[in-house]
């Protein structure tokens, strides 16, 4: 395995090889891009349906055939915000996607194999450019390009999570060597290298996931950013999902699609298919496993492929080097620990938040589950599968 096999680097890890200020979307796609730009403020006119309900369908079904993936990405960005924002922009959610954004999201959704709303890939993996092109991605050196309301809370959430999916490149390309190596291709001296750069690379990401509370505060996140992400399945508020209104396949009726959420990031479940680390049947774990449809075409054969190929639990277990032994299981560890943090940031964040926004439960994530419970006992499974 290679991880360029998958549009992933090293460098990036599963972030968008391209920089989304970079990318000049077409002209048909002009005065899409210039309300997308100005989000914040037709959110603060409390009429945001009222200016998005006046944009120009571009019908992108021509040019979408032949366009370049990073303008399609872009798009997609642009219009997902859009889409958020006309469902979670005013106090009371729609029953309708009008036609104008329905149908070019679908489209665009459709040919990335995703669904046709906000997916953590159009929040965080595309949105994100270097403020100085010669320097290195760091989060001292990197901005949120398409943003809701706009802000420090919103920018820094978005931020952190670009710096973290940044340093997981690590992870995933020592991933695919390790897989490489338990099947043959390489000696365990290779192998317990490769852990332990892996080791320090959590180090590095829990050192960025360590900051999230300098710059971004749970009330305001609750309050001024969760609000837009949430998607159509599981809440109340939209009572059975939103109809995407000129759009022949869904013929009229309403679609529940699960909001974005910090679950679809890849990182994990590519280290789980790794360590070939088992969860029981949940609740949860039915969620992330539908989840796994939300992710980018090639971060999801990233995963299929580690699970279908990795035997490196059994490669460490039948050999006698104890300090092979011991890099898994501190690996291991790490993503234990991932999982206790993501616990602790869901607690402080939302669930010991309470408001009446509608559609805004605390006792229920973005992605439209009770998940306090679950991710504790994901994460007591996870630390219960050393060897």
């Amino acid at each position: 395995m290679e991880i360029k096999d998958y549009g992933l680097s090293r460098e990036r890890g599963f972030l968008s090889h391209y920089e989304i200020d970079e990318i000049q979307l077409p002209a048909q796609f002009d005065e899409i891009c210039k309300a997308a730009q100005n989000l914040s403020g037709l959110l603060s006119s409390g009429r945001a349906r009222h200016w998005l309900e006046q944009l120009p369908d571009p019908s992108i079904e021509v040019w979408i055939r032949t366009a370049p993936e990073p303008q399609i990405r872009t798009a997609m960005v642009r219009y997902s915000f859009l889409t958020q924002a006309y469902a979670w922009g005013e106090e009371q959610p729609p029953e309708r996607l009008p036609a104008n954004l329905a149908r070019p999201i679908v489209t665009l959704a459709d040919r990335l194999g995703q669904a046709p709303l906000l997916p953590y890939s159009g929040y965080v993996l595309d949105n994100w450019a270097r403020l100085d092109k010669t320097a290195p991605l760091s989060l001292d050196n990197i901005y949120m390009v398409q943003n809701f309301s706009g802000g420090d809370d919103e920018n820094w959430f978005v931020l952190v999570h670009v710096a973290i999916e940044a340093e997981a490149g690590v992870l995933l390309d020592n991933a695919a060597r390790l897989v490489n190596i338990a099947n043959g291709n390489g000696g365990p001296s290779d192998a317990e290298h490769l852990l332990l750069e892996m080791h320090a690379a959590w180090e590095r990401i829990y050192g960025h996931f360590a900051r999230m509370p300098e710059r971004c505060d749970p009330y305001v996140y609750f309050h001024r950013v969760r609000p837009y992400i949430h998607g159509w399945a599981n809440n109340p508020a939209l009572d059975g999902g939103l109809i995407y209104e000129g759009v022949e396949k869904f013929a009229g009726k309403p679609q529940a699609f699960r909001g974005q959420t910090g679950s679809q990031s890849s990182i994990v479940p590519a280290m789980d298919a790794l360590f070939q680390v088992r969860h029981s049947d949940d609740p949860l774990k039915a969620f992330l496993d539908e989840l796994h449809s939300y992710r980018p075409v090639e971060h999801r054969r990233f995963i299929e492929d580690i699970a279908k190929h990795s035997r490196l639990r059994s490669y460490v277990a039948e050999s006698d080097n104890r300090d092979l032994r011991d890099a898994f299981n501190a690996c291991l560890e790490q993503t234990t620990r991932f999982r206790t943090r993501h616990l602790e940031y869901a607690a402080s964040y939302i669930n010991k938040q309470a408001g009446s926004i509608a559609g805004n439960d605390p006792d229920v994530g973005t992605g439209g589950t009770p998940f306090m419970r679950y991710l504790k006992k994901h994460r007591d499974e996870n630390r219960d599968q050393v060897i």
